[in-house]
């Protein structure tokens, strides 16, 4: 495990690390899933906060294997063995998460961090061992996430009004980790393989979204066997999904990793920032789906309360890729001006009748202007 090489061409995903995505994505399932019963239920408040927070466990997990993997990965017996070891702890986490949610009850999910993060930290002692010039870096990183373990367990001990304040503060020693260790020194991390594999998650959390939303949708038509601000929704959904998968693959990310953003500052800037990316996405489908319940089952939460579960999320996903995904391609200041104008319609549409239907155009009009900008 001496490090692969960053200049490898025809670089790509390996099986492996796709089972990786499909078990995570298990994960990210149920907290959509738990994030739509909170909206369903008027838990708006809490039921984001909570999301946010065990979001952050999964996308954080997946974002430092892919990061290792992408330097250190022989794909031997030993690292076989390893990673299917923090497979398990995914599933571990994704049981849990509808205690963490229902009950704030953070036994399971902190198991299975616990055991993602150890197989980690061995993956990175066994990196050192094998590559002298990287030593630093590797032993802070092992050192790093074996502390936050640490930190992590001892959560479950604190009295439950101290939790909320212990959780901040493990967040923030979590991702001044990464910052911390490559200041010694750059992983061999891979530019085109790092942008395929935020790529492929990408469309894993979309993908969830559909579905999530999807399934609610045709709940709702079975109980009211279809109306017209039903079938608003259903297009409106679909729209929004298109719109943002065609604005996060308009411009290639590798370009920006091989040039601009192999710099500490911008690099951290555009991984850490896809926490929002994947988040907004995956709440996406959650927000669909409590607004279909909303059609189906007044009361409760108030119309454009309900209808902010659809816009907000998008609003934030499209600020975020202008922000850490296309913006560094931009080469005028006025080219920000279609995304502000769609950011803005997207949020006055929760005062429309047809919210998801009226973001939807939105979208659709922004990447219209992307589009054409770009092939001009």
């Amino acid at each position: 495990m001496t490090g692969r090489d960053p200049g490898q061409a025809h670089r790509s995903a390996t099986p492996l690390e796709l089972f990786v995505d499909l078990c995570f994505v298990v994960a990210v399932a149920q907290a959509s899933k738990s994030l739509h019963e909170a909206l369903a239920h008027g838990h708006h408040a809490s039921g984001v906060l909570r999301f946010a927070l065990v979001f952050f466990t999964v996308w954080w997990a997946w974002m430092n294997f892919t990061w290792f993997a992408s330097a250190y990965d022989p794909d031997d017996t030993p690292y076989r063995l390893t990673v299917l070891v923090q497979i398990t702890g995914s599933l571990v986490l994704a049981a849990g998460v509808g205690r963490a949610f229902d009950h704030g009850d953070l036994l399971v999910i902190t198991l299975g961090y616990v055991v993602l993060r150890t197989a980690l930290a061995a993956l990175w002692l066994r990196a050192g061992l094998a590559d002298p010039a990287r030593r630093r870096t590797t032993a802070r990183f092992a050192a790093g996430v074996t502390v936050c373990q640490f930190g992590w367990v001892g959560l479950l001990f604190l009295p439950e009004q101290a939790r909320l304040p212990g959780i901040a503060v493990m967040i923030l020693a979590e991702v001044v980790v990464p910052v911390w260790a490559q200041s010694a020194g750059m992983t061999p991390w891979h530019p085109r393989h790092i942008a395929e594999r935020y790529e492929l998650f990408t469309l894993i959390v979309l993908g969830e979204s559909v579905a999530a939303a999807t399934v609610a949708v045709r709940g709702a038509f079975d109980r009211h066997q279809g109306t017209g601000a039903l079938y608003a929704l259903a297009g409106g959904g679909l729209l929004m999904a298109f719109g943002m998968w065609w604005l996060y693959f308009a411009r290639p990310a590798h370009t920006l990793l091989a040039t601009t953003h192999r710099a500490h500052g911008r690099r951290f800037t555009w991984a850490y920032g896809h926490y929002l990316v994947f988040a907004s996405a995956a709440a996406e489908g959650a927000g669909l789906a409590a607004y279909a319940d909303h059609l189906t089952r007044p009361g409760g939460a108030s119309p454009v309360g309900a209808a902010m579960a659809v816009t907000v999320p998008a609003a934030v996903f499209v600020t975020t890729v202008w922000a850490v995904h296309l913006r560094p391609h931009q080469r005028r200041t006025a080219e920000c001006v279609p995304f502000a104008a769609a950011v803005a319609g997207i949020l006055l549409a929760a005062w429309s009748p047809a919210p998801a239907l009226v973001a939807g155009v939105s979208l659709s009009g922004l990447v219209a202007v992307v589009t054409v900008r770009h092939r001009t």
